[in-house]
């Protein structure tokens, strides 16, 4: 079984059949190897040995993050343990102009930590320290390797816990999702992770150690912390992150409604919202996706629905008893011929093994999957679920729908059987069509794994070409020497400071060997 993300089509700076990692966006093995030497001269006498990965077999265990689909193995990999380890391999890749890519625990899905052949990875793993808990402040201060889940666990013996909760909560990363603005179930209410960091301390693409934010809320001047905030490590690493804590609420219900169509269900919830009732989390999943968690996990949903919806309302226990009354009336006017609530925290579990276990349960009945993400507005979910359906019919190819119903965030599973001939150039046409349809209706093309090098391509779709310009001046401010993480999230390739424009050939400095194209 293989999952994927994107298209091979679609991948890359550039659309075509030529994927990321044979593209200039992932460097050429053997390139600047003088001054990939030097920086691991560096790192050696920074860090342990342990520390210093140059082993080639070694360094394949580095070579791609949750996109799997697409390989290079790294020139050199570094896991350093302290800010200031850290920073001097930075700064030792500044001196030799060498890119770098930080990687947290690997679990990104666009291909944003997908390493350079020509550059160091910077993986942030043995920073795991939670360096603080404050109660009376609501907040938390740890480094970048900590794991979501973890931050959580530590918060709660307070009354407390961190409300961002990507599927992947238990092995990714603080520093993964503050570079990706990660969101999860429960962001409907709670919002991503850009509402929840409000300090950062930054190594920049010249190794220097800054301070963005901190304890306090609305730090003075430009908001640098909220561009760095999702720059999928374009503009320096996170080094330490002040986070927010939530107050754990005083009731929590969960409710699994079936219908017979997405229709229905679609339209339930954009009921349940325009009521003024915002649940913690509203989750829907088809047909299809109902089949393969059925039958990974047993979660026991209603025969015969055609979707299901699990809902999660959490706060005061009046304020739940009053929301709760209003969701299972609209969820009946809306056609749910099923209600169930959970009634103890096993149930309760149950209802979310069903939801949280669908991606990978998937291959219980396809031998290969395409995950996508696009986000639209939610009042659109209907007409872009029978899109998507026409979609699926007229071509044959199955998918399955799983997503975070409440604000529109789509993951569409595109089924096929990479052994059949020409079956995966089937499926990743109908992945670059799901896209178009997100962006047509007003949608983007990501709503949470970011651009990456998996959809650097569909930029120019989404975006002028003054857009994209002015978005590089902001990288170029962080990072004009072009080191930190380039080749990704932008299709365009063009030197700091140079007039946007046609060339027809390559820049004189391009070919000078003393810069580099991104």
């Amino acid at each position: 079984m293989s999952g994927t993300h994107g298209t091979e089509t679609t991948a890359g700076p550039v659309l075509g059949d030529t994927p990321p990692e044979a593209t200039s966006a992932t460097g050429e093995a053997g390139g600047n190897s003088a001054g990939i030497a030097a920086v691991g001269r560096v790192a050696r006498e920074l860090m342990p040995d342990t520390g210093v990965i140059q082993d080639p077999t070694q360094l394949r265990t580095y070579e791609c993050d949750g996109l799997a689909h697409y390989r290079v193995t790294p020139a050199l990999v570094v896991l350093p343990e302290t800010t200031e380890q850290l920073a001097g391999v930075v700064r030792a890749c500044a001196e030799h102009g060498v890119p770098f890519v930080a990687r947290g625990s690997g679990t990104g899905l666009s291909g944003g930590a997908l390493p350079r052949a020509d550059g160091v990875l910077v993986v942030t793993s043995r920073m795991r320290t939670i360096r603080e808990v404050r109660r009376a402040d609501q907040r938390a201060v740890v480094e970048p390797g900590v794991i979501n889940l973890d931050v959580t666990r530590a918060a709660t013996p307070e009354g407390y816990y961190y409300a961002p909760d990507p599927s992947s909560q238990q092995i990714c990363s603080i520093g993964g999702n503050l570079a990706e603005n990660s969101g999860g179930a429960h962001c409907l209410k709670y919002g991503f992770t850009s509402n929840h960091v409000l300090g950062a301390e930054l190594v920049t693409p010249q190794g220097d150690v800054v301070e963005l934010g901190g304890l306090a809320p609305d730090a003075p001047g430009y908001d640098l912390l909220g561009t760095v905030v999702g720059s999928e490590g374009t503009l320096g690493i996170a080094t330490t992150a002040t986070v927010r804590l939530v107050r754990l609420p005083e009731e929590v219900r969960t409710l699994l409604a079936g219908f017979r169509t997405t229709d229905d269900a679609g339209a339930a919830t954009s009921a349940i919202i325009g009521s003024g009732v915002l649940p913690a989390a509203i989750e829907m999943m088809d047909a299809l996706a109902i089949e393969a968690a059925e039958a990974a996990v047993h979660c026991n949903y209603p025969d015969g629905a055609g979707a299901v919806l699990v809902i999660e309302l959490d706060g005061p226990a009046a304020e739940v008893e009053h929301e709760y009354a209003e969701v299972e009336r609209l969820c009946q006017e809306h056609g749910a011929f099923e209600l169930r609530l959970a009634i103890d925290a096993t149930e309760r579990a149950l209802i979310w093994r069903g939801r949280k276990s669908a991606f990978a349960a998937v291959g219980r009945i396809s031998p290969d999957y395409i995950v996508q993400d696009g986000v639209i507005p939610r009042t659109a979910l209907p007409e872009v679920l029978r899109a998507i359906a026409e979609l699926s019919s007229s071509s044959g190819v199955r998918v399955a729908n799983v997503f975070h119903a409440g604000d529109g965030n789509l993951h569409p599973l595109v089924l096929f059987d990479d052994a059949k001939p020409g079956a995966g150039e089937a499926a990743e046409k109908v992945s670059g069509a799901i896209l178009d349809l997100c962006i047509s209706h007003g949608g983007a093309i990501t709503g949470e794994h970011g651009v990456g090098v998996d959809k650097a391509a569909y930029m120019p779709k989404m975006f002028t070409g003054d857009d994209l310009d002015t978005m590089q001046l902001v990288r170029c401010a962080f990072d004009p020497g072009n080191i930190s993480n380039p080749g990704k999230i932008f299709p365009t390739p063009r030197l700091c400071g140079e007039v946007p424009g046609k060339r027809k050939h390559a820049h004189p400095l391009v070919e000078a060997g003393l810069a580099d194209a991104f």
